[in-house]
């Protein structure tokens, strides 16, 4: 079943159809039952909770009576529990009873040498950047300190996961019920999510397939595996256009990674076809179009070039009724010319980074890339991947794929990671080419 996110008001509206457990405050404690739990489990990796001393930062409503319920659990564990309220006036009040009772200390400031800090500011409902006393607590914070934020780190938009200036950086979060799309569209500044089941109901949500935003888990990628009875053919003939005599890398690397994608066989055209051959000599390779053979879908673009010949070749290619992946110089001619995939009927996918994405729109990309990906795909009827740390798929019908890499390594140009500390090595790309 597809990981979903949902937006702040189908949170809400799934918490408010559990009845009485919103309205009794069960799910408050709850919440707050797995948020001490979290922060005692990462005191227990090194030493235990007893003796220990973690920092409550505490904003007004809900988010910080989860943040004092949790503080009050701790300190009936043998852990000192500070807390600064950032709205005295609008504190939640049973939470600060509760804290109070169990021992836990109000003050103006944090006292130094917290070993956490936990972000209660404002979480799921919060607009806009912290605010001014609340950054001051956080700046003053060092590396050494685990940040658990609650729900959200707080400074985080949790429907478009823009981060404002300044923004809590978590190295934990903890969510309740459903995971938020800020937790994916945001997910270097919420750290490692931690999804804690409060009893909400997803009666009224849907099919999680159809969710606006969703990631696939492993089990749910068909790969295509090849049976005994395919051939090349089956499994599927791709053709590739890219590079040229001054980009021969472009051709390699498109090409080489069409071959291990497992395409049942791989044609090239280009003028870097001595090149791509002599790296990968399964594939057969030609210098013109016309001379491509049968071909099932095509991608093209990286380094192809973009003047009217290549203009020429992409026409060619897009006035078929083959699946079509459009990527960098491809990209920057359909920017010209909108009109070549605007309504095709047959499968079209660009795939554009941020600066590709302004020139196919005339805009800049923005902070919601959600809604802007979502957008150029319906407007165009195409299927678009916006790449960066968070990668974006979005369809014409407006259903959003979202893939996390972890890291930024793909944004490195002759950057790999590998044990040498991620730098760049030849043993390494030799590694990478022969499979390892």
């Amino acid at each position: 079943m597809p990981i979903r996110y949902l937006t702040a008001d189908e949170v809400r509206a799934a918490e408010r159809a559990t009845g009485n457990l919103l309205s009794d405050g069960v799910l408050m404690r709850r919440a707050s039952h797995g948020v001490a739990q979290v922060i005692a489990a990462e005191l227990s990796r090194t030493g235990g909770c007893y003796g220990r001393s973690v920092g409550l930062v505490v904003g007004a409503g809900d988010n910080g009576g989860d943040a004092l319920f949790a503080g009050a659990e701790l300190c009936r564990r043998g852990v000192r529990v500070d807390a600064v309220l950032l709205a005295p006036d609008r504190v939640h009040a049973a939470g600060l009873r509760a804290f109070r009772a169990a021992g836990g200390r109000i003050g103006e400031r944090l006292p130094d040498g917290l070993e956490v800090i936990v972000d209660g500011v404002v979480g799921l409902g919060g607009q806009g950047p912290l605010r001014a006393n609340a950054a001051e607590v956080f700046a003053a914070v060092g590396p050494e300190t685990t940040v658990i934020a609650v729900d959200l780190p707080s400074g985080v938009d949790a429907d478009t996961g823009e981060v404002h200036d300044p923004a809590v950086r978590a190295d934990i979060t903890v969510t309740f019920g459903f995971l938020r799309r800020a937790h994916l569209l945001a997910a270097p500044q919420c750290g490692r999510v931690v999804l804690v089941d409060i009893g909400l109901d997803d009666a009224g949500l849907g099919d999680p397939a159809d969710s606006a935003l969703a990631t696939l888990t492993d089990d749910e990628i068909d790969w295509p595996t090849p049976g005994p009875g395919d051939d090349k053919y089956t499994q599927g003939v791709v053709g590739v256009i890219a590079g040229s005599h001054r980009y021969p890398g472009a051709a390699v690397l498109a090409t080489g990674a069409a071959v291990t994608a497992t395409s049942g066989m791989t044609r090239f055209v280009g003028s870097a076809h001595a090149e791509v051959v002599a790296q990968w000599p399964e594939v057969v390779a030609t210098p013109d179009l016309a001379g491509a053979g049968r071909v099932q879908a095509w991608v093209l673009g990286p380094g192809m070039g973009t003047d009217d010949a290549a203009a020429t070749t992409l026409r060619t290619v897009l006035d078929t009724d083959l699946p079509v992946l459009a990527d960098a110089d491809a990209l920057t001619l359909i920017a010209r010319d909108p009109g070549l995939v605007d309504g095709r009927t047959a499968p079209t996918l660009l795939t554009p980074h941020a600066g590709e994405f302004a020139r196919l729109t005339g805009t800049e990309l923005g902070a919601d890339r959600l809604t802007a990906v979502s957008g150029l795909a319906a407007r165009w009827g195409v299927t678009v991947l916006l790449k960066g740390r968070i990668t974006l798929v979005a369809d014409p019908t407006g259903h959003v794929l979202g893939n996390d890499a972890a890291s930024s390594w793909a944004a490195e140009t002759n950057q790999a990671s590998n044990t040498d500390g991620g730098r760049y090595t030849p043993e390494a790309s030799s590694d990478w080419k022969n499979g390892a």
